[in-house]
C-alpha cells in the first residue's frame, strides 16, 4: 500500500523519496512492486529538491553516495529510504549506475535517467526491477550468481530487460529471512 507521508507511516516499511522532478507514476510502480514482490509497505514522501550537492562537474553526473548520505539523514519515517532521481548517477569506480545501495544499510537510490524508453511501460518495468534490486541490498542480500534473478549484477540495459521480475528461490528465502529478522514476521 502506498501512503503519502501526510497520512500515516506507522504501517510503512520503506519510504520512497522522489528527489527533484520525478515521474509520479514511476514512483507508484516502484512502490507497488515492493509491496507485491517483497511485501514492504511503502510511504511516498514529498519531493525533495534537486540534489545539486551531489553534482560532479567533471563527470556531468551525480554522486550516488552523496545522495545516499542525504537520505540517511532523514530521521523520521520508516527504517528504509529509497530515493528516486531522474539525473544520471555514478560512483567513484563506475561510469554510471542504475542504482546504488548500502548492503544491509538504510538508504538506496535509483535513477530513471538510463532507464527511459519510448515505451513508458518498459521504463516503469525497468524502474521496478532496479528498485527491487536495490531494496534487496538494503535487506542484506548481495549479488546473486543465478543469471535470471533480480539480484544478479546488471551492467547494461539489455541484461536488465532480459531479467524476469522475480527473485530466485535462494534470494526469496533470504529476503523472507531478513524481513522476519527486521520486522518480526513469520
Amino acid at each position: 500500500m502506498t501512503r503519502d507521508r501526510r497520512g500515516t507511516s506507522e504501517e510503512s516499511h520503506i519510504d520512497i523519496v522522489p528527489i527533484g522532478w520525478v515521474d509520479a507514476l514511476a514512483v507508484s510502480v516502484v512502490a507497488a512492486n515492493l509491496q507485491t514482490l517483497i511485501g514492504l509497505n511503502a510511504a511516498t514522501l514529498p519531493s525533495h529538491p534537486d540534489p545539486e550537492y551531489a553534482y560532479l562537474p567533471l563527470r556531468s553526473q551525480y554522486a550516488a553516495g552523496a545522495i545516499i548520505k542525504a537520505l540517511e539523514s532523514i530521521d523520521d519515517g520508516s527504517r528504509f529510504k529509497l530515493g528516486i532521481v531522474k539525473c544520471d548517477l555514478c560512483t567513484p569506480i563506475l561510469k554510471f549506475v542504475f542504482g546504488e545501495s548500502q548492503l544491509g544499510g538504510k538508504a538506496a537510490v535509483i535513477s530513471l535517467h538510463r532507464l527511459m524508453d519510448k515505451d513508458s511501460a518498459r521504463t516503469y518495468l525497468r524502474a521496478a526491477k532496479i528498485g527491487l534490486h536495490e531494496t534487496g541490498h538494503l535487506l542484506g542480500i548481495g549479488h546473486c550468481r543465478t543469471p535470471d534473478c533480480l539480484m544478479a549484477f546488471v551492467s547494461n540495459i539489455e541484461k536488465l530487460d532480459g531479467l524476469p521480475s522475480r527473485f530466485c528461490t535462494a534470494c526469496k528465502y533470504e529476503i523472507s529471512r531478513s524481513l522476519k529478522h527486521i520486522f518480526g514476521r513469520d
